[in-house]
C-alpha cells in the first residue's frame, strides 16, 4: 500500500501573531513554524501501517524552500520520502490541484490530510483532493483500519460518531483522535540523521486558478478585554439587559 500524507506548514499556536500592509499580509518575522496538528495525528497513523502492514509512506507539502525544515521533521518521524511542489499556498483549490498531480503521478492507494489546517481553518482541501482524483472520502476520521484494498473508517458526526466502510484510493481528513495524542512521535538522534539521506524531491507546479483572496485580518478581541460604556449609551445598555433578564 502507498500512503501519501499530507503536511500543512503552520504557525505554531504560540506564536505573536501580526500583519502587516494594512492587515492585507501575514507577517512571518519571527514565527515558529510546525507540522500542522491535524496532519501530525495523520503522519502517525501512517507510520502505523508502515510498521504493522509494510505500507511506504510519503510526505508532500505545497509551498516554498522555507516549508523545508517541516518536512525534514516528518521523514525524520520516519516517512519515506518528501515531496514539495514549489508553489506558495494561496488557498483551497490550488493547492488541491497540486495535491491531485502528485496523487496521479505516484498512484498512491491512501490519502492522509489533515482536516483543516490551524491556520486559515477552511476544510476544503481534502474534500476537493478527492474529488479531483476520483478517490473516495471520509472527513472528521477519527479512526482507521485497511485491509488489502477495503478500508473501515470512523467519523464525528453531529451527535456521535458513524463507522463507514469503504474501497481505495480513499482520502481522509484525519484529526484529533486518529491517533492518541500520547502516541504522537518526536524525532530522535537518529531520525533526523537518517532523514538527511531521504529523498526531498521539488516539483513544479501545474496551472490552477485561484478562486479566493485575503482581503484583510483581524485579530479577536484579547481575552478580559473590557468594553468602555460612555453615559450616552449607558440607559441603553442598562434596558438591553433589563429585557434581557425578562426573557431568560
Amino acid at each position: 500500500m502507498k500512503v501519501l500524507v499530507c503536511i500543512s506548514h503552520v504557525p505554531d499556536t504560540t506564536s505573536k501573531i501580526n500583519f502587516t500592509d494594512d492587515n492585507s499580509k501575514f507577517d512571518t518575522n519571527g514565527v515558529q513554524f510546525v507540522i500542522n496538528p491535524n496532519d501530525e495525528f495523520g503522519l502517525t497513523r501512517a507510520m502505523w501501517f508502515k510498521e504493522k502492514q509494510g505500507a511506504s509512506v510519503d510526505v508532500v507539502n505545497v509551498g516554498g524552500a522555507e516549508t523545508e525544515p517541516t518536512l525534514r521533521k516528518a521523514l525524520a518521524i520516519g516517512a519515506d520520502s518528501a515531496i514539495r511542489v514549489n508553489t506558495v499556498a494561496v488557498d483551497g483549490f490550488q493547492v488541491a490541484k497540486q495535491l491531485a498531480k502528485v496523487v496521479q503521478d505516484g498512484g498512491y492507494d491512501l490519502i492522509i490530510a489533515g482536516r483543516e489546517s490551524i491556520d486559515y481553518n477552511g476544510g476544503m482541501v481534502p474534500g476537493m483532493l478527492a474529488g479531483l482524483t476520483n478517490a473516495n472520502f471520509v472527513n472528521n476520521c477519527i479512526n482507521l483500519e485497511v485491509d488489502a484494498t477495503n478500508a473501515t473508517a470512523t467519523r464525528e458526526i453531529d451527535g456521535g460518531k458513524e463507522t463507514v466502510s469503504t474501497t481505495l484510493p480513499l482520502v481522509i481528513g484525519g484529526q484529533k483522535g486518529l491517533v492518541e495524542e500520547s502516541d504522537l512521535r518526536i524525532p530522535n538522534m537518529r531520525g533526523i540523521m537518517m532523514a538527511r539521506k531521504k529523498p526531498l524531491t521539488v516539483v513544479e507546479p501545474v496551472d490552477a486558478s485561484t478562486e479566493t483572496t485575503s482581503v484583510k485580518f483581524e485579530k479577536p478581541a484579547p481575552k478580559g478585554a473590557v468594553t468602555l460604556v460612555s453615559p450616552d449609551n449607558l440607559d441603553e445598555l442598562v434596558n438591553l439587559l433589563h429585557n434581557e433578564a425578562k426573557v431568560i
